[in-house]
């Protein structure tokens, strides 16, 4: 019998992945050895809301582009009104924030203790973080 596979999930854009977005996955994925990567892609509609910008690509193109990331072995769109579902049905052990994600983090490990999802919440370090924001990278272009 095998052993289990430890679920580990993060959140994002992903608006065209770039070294950082392979190194926030790397980190993730070191978190156990037996891991399994969940990306959750924001919705366009919060990505607008939270960052005042749209994305450059749809939220379904952003899923395709990340679903090729051989790191990577699922791939979700997160709620649009309500974080908490996506989260509570892809039940993982692990969750991986990265260094700048505040939104709904704050109460995250509560609310989902209080659905009945037990998770270890983990913050992962910055990549080169004055290089690899895809804002900055936007503002190259």
């Amino acid at each position: 019998m095998g052993k289990t596979r430890t679920k580990i999930m993060v959140f994002g854009t992903f608006d065209g992945l770039h070294q950082g977005h392979l190194d926030f996955f790397r980190q993730a994925k070191k978190l156990s050895k037996r891991s399994f990567l969940i990306a959750s892609i924001s919705r366009d509609k919060n990505v607008y809301k939270i960052k005042k910008v749209r994305p450059i690509f749809s939220e379904k193109q952003r899923a395709i582009l990340t679903k090729k990331c051989k790191l990577v072995n699922r791939v979700v769109l997160a709620g649009i009104k309500n974080h908490l579902p996506h989260i509570l049905k892809e039940r993982p052990d692990i969750i991986a924030l990265g260094y700048d994600q505040r939104n709904y983090t704050k109460s995250l490990k509560k609310d989902l203790k209080n659905k009945g999802l037990v998770v270890n919440i983990v913050r992962l370090k910055p990549y080169k973080k004055h290089t690899f924001k895809n804002h900055l990278l936007k503002n190259r272009r």
